[in-house]
């Protein structure tokens, strides 16, 4: 069932590898002027642009008036929604909100021993907008999505928080989305999607004001919108397709990991799927299992490309060597399928979350247990993590020092000033100890 079977022994092994896995990592650029078009267009044109777009891609009867929802149409959507599903809902914000409470970073400040009063003052981004993808004209709602980022702006202190989502075709939004918005205590919500969304809350209009922050996930416009947007206002992160990497001994099942693998295959047809063991005759029980799950699958046709396309099979002589390829891969996700994963987890260098033993599946991870699903992708785990509070705070250097200090060190400063060609920066410093 995968479509690619390796051999890794060694650093030798990783270039042959690294060839195959870099194919999927090529930026889609076939959007871009299509998506500068859009960006242009909301800039100039505003809510008029946001209103033709939506009535050719999702809403034919759409007008401005439909832009945002009513207070009324989110407290209503609790009494679309079975009471059941609402605590399901609640009990993951609570842990979602408890696991990120103990990110936020705090102010700090100090005094050197030449009396200088030095510090960093953190304090939240004041407003942020969050893209809720449509899924399936609005059939499939990205519940945890709201929550994963909604939540970590909560807690990191931003004051006004929007949500983005494309409407369906008779101009309602799927009651969870709503619902889940009211939960968390959110109520500027906009039927917008797409690019135009992103535009929207990058350059703000007169119904949507702009953001300084913007987090979610997305199609490729929405991806290539945010990619062109950065710099000019926050962006989470720019995510690929979604991707798992198993490091299975001769304990883990089968059938466990088949499942895994098709949780990640079956959001696109480019996840990324990936079983590195020491075990021969796991690797073809979990091929078979993989194809029997498949026959069941609702999705189906994507997680069989994805795994025929990017599914991969690695053989290594041990499981220290296993981690040495698991963390040259950098996965999103990465479960540790050992009989004792623990001591394997010092090892972890280059991951975006880690699943340790058999009873830790990653759905656990993207829905419920606390720590967020959004992460980095494509071998960015090298580098980068997932959202967090941190990335809805900034941080302020705070300084002060008195004539004292000047005195003992003005001469320094100016000459490192003048080091630079700089000559103005030195005189800034020289000029307060003229009238000593």
């Amino acid at each position: 069932m995968f479509g690619r079977q390796f051999i890794y022994s060694s650093a030798h092994d990783w270039p042959h590898i690294k060839s195959w896995l870099t194919l999927r990592m090529q930026p889609d650029t076939s959007v871009e002027g299509k998506v500068r078009e859009v960006m242009d267009k909301v800039s100039r044109r505003g809510d008029e642009a946001l209103v033709e777009y939506t009535r050719h891609f999702d809403c034919r009867e759409f007008s401005i008036q439909d832009m945002q929802v009513t207070a009324a149409e989110i407290e209503n959507s609790l009494l679309q929604i079975p009471v059941d599903d609402l605590d399901i809902i609640r009990e993951a914000a609570f842990k979602i909100r408890t696991f990120h409470s103990r990110q936020a970073r705090n102010s700090w400040f100090t005094t050197d021993p030449d009396g200088a009063f030095l510090g960093q003052m953190t304090t939240p981004v004041s407003r942020a907008g969050l893209y809720v993808p449509g899924g399936q004209g609005g059939d499939t709602p990205l519940i945890s999505s709201l929550l994963m980022n909604a939540i970590p702006a909560q807690v990191a202190g931003v004051e006004s928080i929007c949500i983005v989502t494309p409407p369906r075709a008779d101009r309602t939004l799927n009651p969870y989305i709503l619902a889940t918005a009211h939960l968390l205590g959110l109520d500027e919500i906009y039927e917008c999607g797409s690019a135009w969304a992103v535009a929207a809350l990058a350059y703000g209009t007169a119904s949507i004001p702009a953001v300084d922050m913007i987090a979610g996930p997305g199609n490729i416009f929405v991806t290539t919108a945010k990619k062109l947007l950065m710099g000019q206002v926050g962006i989470d992160m720019i995510a690929g397709p979604s991707e798992l990497a198993v490091l299975a001994d001769s304990s883990a099942r089968p059938d466990y990991i088949a499942a895994d693998l098709l949780s990640q295959a079956e959001h696109d047809p480019l996840a990324g799927t990936y079983l590195v063991t020491d075990d021969a005759d796991l690797m073809e029980n979990v091929d078979n299992e993989l194809e029997n799950q498949l026959l069941s699958l609702p999705r189906a046709d994507n997680a069989c490309k994805a795994l025929k396309d990017w599914g991969g099979s690695f053989k290594v002589p041990d499981m220290q060597t296993g981690m040495e390829l698991i963390n040259r891969i950098a996965p999103e996700h990465f479960e540790l399928c050992l009989q004792d994963p623990w001591p394997m987890l010092a090892k972890v260098k280059n991951a975006g979350a880690v699943f340790l033993g058999h009873t830790s599946p990653e759905p656990v991870g993207d829905y419920f247990a606390g720590p967020n699903h959004v992460l980095p992708t494509l071998g960015t785990a090298r580098f980068s993590q997932a959202l967090s509070v941190q990335n809805f705070q900034k941080s302020i250097s705070i300084l002060a020092t008195d004539q004292g200090y000047l005195q003992q060190h003005a001469s320094s400063i100016a000459r490192m000033a003048r080091m630079e060609n700089l000559e103005a920066h030195a005189r800034s410093v020289e000029i307060r100890l003229k009238g000593e």
